[in-house]
């Protein structure tokens, strides 16, 4: 299986989180963007502080690298992500049936199938290293998630290929590659374009739950900053960071 250049792989047994993996080979001294990828994660962790349960024969993984790029740059990378995932992941499903949902996971008809998590440290104006997590259902879906606002369903339940994780990191590493070489011609436009091509319940009435409040509007776009936009009664609202209802 094809494996991009210029990208480094490792392969635990079992680890804490692959996220947590990163951190400490970043902070040790890293020469090339590695990704790392854990058969079994005893404390998998996914945005805000929540779990995430990897599941047998599914997809735990994390990229780490330096990116030589201010925060923002390197906060607007889930949406190259995002971007790798869904196109690895259309190789063994329909792509019809999936759909990016902002701000960071991937659903399946209308379920998450897969989420992104970003990391990162810096002390200046630009980051001293990021990591990008990444979780795929790619046969099991987790056990005893029963309040989550789409619930988890996996790949291959879904009716798409069974693909073992090993082969699908290589798939996604190459696909990522590919995102980073688009960035780098042609800059965030193109990726936010490819992105808004692909989302979820763009147009429709949307809910926005940020720390303060709950803010619900047509959703209009995702701005040059990775923002989500969206046309409310009093106007447009830029929103940074919240978790989305349809």
């Amino acid at each position: 299986m094809f494996w991009p250049a210029g990208y480094e792989r490792v392969t635990l047994d079992e680890t804490d989180s692959t996220m947590a993996e990163a951190r400490r080979r970043a902070e040790a001294g890293l020469e090339r963007p590695t990704w790392i990828m854990a058969r079994r994660q005893t404390a998998g962790r996914g945005r805000r502080g929540r779990s995430w349960v990897a599941g047998h024969g599914n997809l735990a993984a994390t990229l780490v690298f330096r990116p030589y790029c201010t925060p923002a740059e390197g906060a607007r990378r889930s949406f190259l992500a995002a971007n790798a995932l869904f196109e690895a992941l259309a190789i063994y499903v329909e792509r019809s049936c999936l759909s990016l949902k902002w701000p960071n996971d991937v659903l399946l008809n209308d379920g998450k199938v897969a989420g992104i998590l970003l990391e990162s440290s810096g002390s200046g104006p630009f980051l001293d290293w990021l990591s990008i997590g990444i979780g795929v259902n790619l046969k099991a879906v987790p056990e005893g998630i029963n309040d989550a606002a789409f619930g988890p369903v996996s790949l291959l339940g879904e009716g798409g290929e069974e693909v073992s994780a090993d082969t699908f990191l290589s798939v996604l590493a190459s696909s990522y590659a590919t995102q980073e070489a688009k960035l780098e011609k042609f800059g965030f436009a193109r990726i936010r374009e490819d992105w808004l091509r692909h989302a979820a319940r763009l147009g429709d009435v949307i809910t926005a739950r940020t720390s303060k409040d709950d803010i619900r509007g047509v959703f209009d776009t995702v701005d040059e900053d990775g923002n989500l936009v969206l046309i409310t009664g009093t106007g447009p609202k830029t929103i940074p960071a919240a978790d989305i209802y349809f």
